[in-house]
């Protein structure tokens, strides 16, 4: 299969991204009381990479799936990534002041605005995925929605590996360890963000085609979170637009810390051509945007 240019990426994602922000503006923080409506807002809109959003809705091409459904899905794994971003932020977990290239929710809002934001927009990510006024999103499809995302954001996901980091301050881990780390804190929602566009198909998609695809995203999120260890020190804080550097600075181990830089940027290969490997043997027809998107995750440069 012919591999997608920048330029064919960059002409499938614009209309996918102008469907998603759209959504997002229409659904995130309306009429929700005080300022917690401009927090919410805030800590969504004008910014990100969007990368969640487009492997939704790659994988659900990829299998037939309804454009509804994918697009709810699309907001809601946005909607649970920046409410992790909001959280993290917060001085009890990272305490960083800058995010997407401007002051984290807190620092703009206070600590109590921003929980509070990051709860809301948790709970408004489910909501999007139980709609009462869409034929398409079943009753059934919406349940196995939910319960993808829910394993993919608890303790069996994104918050368990967040644990893990903030009880490893200091602590030399092995590279199965660290791997699981970030399995769960990074990978599991990229990962749940692929099997979401899976489940957004109108019927069952073949078993074999469903490992495929799950396969490539646990090999993508790991690979997402190896250049962003790579990234925290080759890397400004302007290019970035968070702190470069933390992850150092706050002793925290990562795979250029275990591996060292070559052997990280090794390892981010071998993840790439892992994720290619899975969508080769998927049997699926049209691939082309979750192999130009795995290049895109290894390749960036923020």
């Amino acid at each position: 299969m012919t591999a997608w240019t920048a330029r064919e990426l960059a002409d499938w994602s614009a209309p996918h991204l102008g469907r998603v922000e759209d959504a997002l503006s229409r659904w995130v923080g309306v009429d929700s009381p005080a300022q917690l409506g401009d927090a919410m807002r805030y800590a969504v809109l004008g910014g990100g990479k969007r990368l969640r959003p487009l492997l939704v809705l790659a994988a659900g091409e990829a299998v037939g799936g309804s454009a509804a459904a994918a697009l709810r899905a699309a907001c809601a794994t946005e909607l649970i990534h920046a409410y992790s971003l909001v959280h993290d932020d917060l001085p009890s977990m990272d305490n960083d002041v800058l995010r997407r290239g401007k002051p984290t929710v807190h620092v703009q809002f206070g600590e109590a605005s921003a929980l509070l934001a990051g709860d809301a927009l948790q709970a408004l990510a489910f909501e999007l995925l139980t709609p009462d006024d869409e034929p398409e999103v079943t009753p059934r499809m919406q349940a196995t929605l939910c319960r993808l995302l829910a394993r993919a954001a608890g303790s069996q996901g994104m918050a368990g590996g967040q644990a893990i980091d903030l009880a490893s301050v200091g602590v030399m881990l092995d590279e199965a360890r660290l791997r699981e780390m970030h399995r769960l804190k990074t990978g599991a929602l990229l990962q749940g963000s692929v099997e979401m566009g899976v489940a957004c198909a109108a019927t069952d998609v073949a078993s074999g085609a469903a490992e495929a695809l799950r396969g490539y995203g646990a090999a993508l999120g790991l690979a997402f979170q190896v250049v962003d260890d790579i990234l925290d020190v080759t890397a400004d804080s302007q290019t970035l637009g968070k702190t470069a550097g933390k992850d150092a600075a706050a002793d925290k181990p990562t795979y250029v810390s275990l591996l060292g830089l070559d052997g990280a940027r090794a390892e981010a290969a071998a993840l790439l051509e892992r994720s290619l490997a899975a969508l080769e043997g998927s049997g699926l027809d049209d691939t082309r945007a979750l192999r130009a998107l795995a290049h895109m995750v290894v390749d960036r440069d923020r």
